[in-house]
């Protein structure tokens, strides 16, 4: 079904709120945007499918109410990007939640497993690609636009089930919940104008006081995006503001210079060079701090996390959770260095590895080679 009127959003909201679980997939562009633009949604129910359509609807009221419905669960494939837009555009975080590819990676699957993975892994079911880069924003969708886009949903109610029984047989539902919790915050999602210079690329070579000025130009360019509706890098790219960071431009002139600046406004101007200003005035104790690339361990160190790694990757085969799911290499290094504050002495990943990795390094366990394969000793 496809719904572009307040009555059948309301019929259908009513029906679903009836189930247990939901899936739900979002259709949306973020090209052009700041924020992504929300052009369709998928919800499947056991018994239905129906293609929500959010551009044509003057209301969906009912839509926010059934994602927020304590009592049914609302499931996802690799969720962030949808609970983003659905936040922004509804005002809504679904909740709670299941990402069908976090809890695929504790039945064996790899950790970031595509959807279609997922469903021929669990439905035995191979799905086109013929509408993968469609223009969602665009009206009338055809039938066959339509029909791919309930593909998304229709089959992922139907690897939920499946997924569901075989994490209950393995005691492992308490573990994908713990997972996903990061998931369920609003601060997952909401961006901080004040951390933003962060994500700016090599911003790691500057000094403390350049990191004032990129904090604040970063923010500057991050409110106005937002307000435009842009993305950021058409306010200005990385390496522009990297540049103006660097020259510290006082007037209208300087700024000017720096090529890649053209597109802006005499106000935007103005409005950067307060901030670039703002910047070289602050306070030396508010100096963000200067995050130094993480340091290669010492030989000894990267020889004991290799031995580390050889047991994860056993425990791996042996419980079917994904290697990646348990542990990176810079976890390994962060158990040897500061064990007390590692993630792997927390809930399932303790549960599942901790106690055997405080074996190994305490010399109470051992690794040795049979058959060409890897065994405890």
């Amino acid at each position: 079904m496809y719904i572009s009127t307040v009555e059948d959003l309301q019929a259908f909201c009513s029906r679903a709120a009836t189930y247990p679980a939901v899936a739900v997939d979002t259709e949306f562009l973020r090209e052009r945007t700041y924020h992504p633009r929300l052009c369709l949604v998928q919800v499947a129910t056991p018994d239905e499918c129906v293609a929500i359509d959010p551009l044509a609807l003057s209301d969906t009221s009912a839509l926010e109410e059934l994602l927020a419905n304590e009592h049914v669960l609302k499931v996802f494939h690799a969720c962030p990007q949808d609970m983003e837009v659905l936040l922004h555009t509804l005002g809504v975080l679904p909740a709670p939640i299941f990402d069908t590819q976090v809890a695929a990676a504790f039945l064996g699957e790899r950790l970031q497993i595509s959807y279609n993975g997922l469903v021929h892994a669990f439905c035995g079911v191979t799905l086109p690609k013929t509408e993968s880069l469609t223009d969602w924003s665009r009206r009338p969708l055809s039938s066959k636009q339509i029909e791919y886009a309930l593909d998304d949903v229709r089959y992922l109610i139907k690897a939920y089930d499946v997924i569901r029984c075989r994490l209950e047989a393995a005691g492992r539902l308490s573990w994908v919940a713990d997972e996903l919790r990061p998931l369920t915050q609003r601060a997952h999602y909401v961006v901080d104008r004040r951390e933003a210079y962060r994500r700016v690329k090599r911003v790691n070579s500057l000094t403390r006081r350049q990191l004032a000025i990129a904090r604040e130009l970063a923010a500057w360019r991050e409110a106005r995006a937002e307000k435009l509706d842009i993305p950021r890098k058409w306010i200005m790219s990385d390496e522009v503001l990297l540049a103006l960071v660097k020259r510290t431009p006082q007037s209208a002139a300087d700024f000017r210079s720096i090529r890649g600046t053209e597109q802006l406004s005499e106000a935007d101007v103005d409005a950067a060079l307060v901030a670039v200003s703002r910047g070289m005035r602050c306070p030396a104790e508010r100096l963000p701090e200067v995050h130094h690339a993480r340091k290669s361990p010492s030989s000894d160190v990267e020889s004991v996390s290799d031995l580390m790694y050889a047991l994860i990757r056993l425990v791996s085969e042996r419980s079917g959770v994904a290697t990646a799911m348990i542990a990176s290499r810079d976890d390994l290094v962060d158990y040897i260095e500061c064990p007390e504050r590692s993630r792997l002495r927390e809930g399932w990943r303790f549960e599942l590895v901790g106690t055997r990795l405080d074996d190994l390094l305490s010399g109470n366990m051992g690794l040795t080679v049979k058959d060409r394969r890897v065994e405890i000793l």
